[in-house]
């Protein structure tokens, strides 16, 4: 090879060693591409209503049911009477209990007033002090017994579903009335973790109820404390801007989001 040869191709050389770094210089940090969450991913979420409370209720002590005032499906107060028991067996070992309390206390007022005389001896006087004290908290267990008879609403709602009947015999821990609030409905919805990227409290949307028929304008309540690794999912929860009447807790339904951020 002649000499300008070796000079050209020497040239050519330089020139792309120079021209890599400015190449990788413009090209910048490979971006990706891929959104935060597809608008086919949020316009198929679906969500379930559920009430902001629930519970069922159980017996806490043995004996018959006599009284169910409420039907299933009908509204109570908070306080309401909903299971009530025959309670005459308690009742009647809680008199003979507050009676044995108030000989037990006499005793030890008596020997109370006779110890300032020194007409009794000092453990006469404890020991009757004991007795009452024993007294009075049999009197206590008693009580809440009787108490256990009658199962009142925790909270304002609807009866669910009656477990029992009246004239059965329960025992404790018996299931006796499933209840729920439905004062408040929630939205509980799982969307992609990817999501999270803007999804914040307070974020509106709007959540068609399939029973209805109809849109709901709703905003997120709560985000989930925690992304399911196995489904890269999170669980949020909405609140309805304005409480339908005619939307019940179980109902399910599909949530949509008016804009994606970019």
């Amino acid at each position: 090879m002649t000499r300008i040869g070796w000079w050209l191709a020497g040239g050519c050389v330089m020139s792309v060693c120079l021209l890599i770094p400015i190449v990788r210089a413009t090209a910048g940090p490979k971006s990706d591409s891929k959104p935060a969450s597809s608008a086919a991913e949020l316009s198929t979420i679906r969500g379930l209503v559920k009430a902001t409370a629930q519970a069922t209720l159980a017996s806490q002590v043995q004996g018959r049911i006599s009284q169910l005032p409420f039907k299933e499906g009908q509204r109570f107060e908070k306080g309401a009477l909903l299971v009530s028991l025959d309670c005459s067996k308690y009742e009647a070992e809680l008199a003979s209990v507050q009676a044995e309390y108030r000989g037990k206390k006499k005793t030890y007022e008596n020997n109370l007033r006779l110890a300032k005389h020194q007409a009794v001896g000092e453990l006469e006087l404890a020991v009757s002090h004991t007795d009452a004290e024993k007294a009075f908290a049999s009197v206590k267990v008693a009580q809440v017994t009787v108490n256990g008879c009658t199962v009142r609403a925790p909270f304002p709602g609807r009866v669910v579903k009656m477990i029992v009947n009246e004239h059965e015999n329960v025992f404790p821990n018996d299931q006796l009335i499933s209840l729920l609030d439905d004062s408040l409905l929630e939205i509980e919805l799982i969307l992609p973790s990817k999501s999270l990227a803007w999804l914040k409290v307070g974020t509106p949307f709007e959540y068609a109820v399939d029973e209805t028929g109809v849109r709901y304008p709703a905003v997120i309540q709560d985000i989930g404390a925690n992304v399911d690794p196995a489904s890269q999912t999170v669980k949020v929860k909405g609140l309805f801007r304005t409480q339908p009447d005619n939307v019940l807790a179980g109902m399910s339904g599909t949530a949509s989001f008016a804009e994606l951020p970019r």
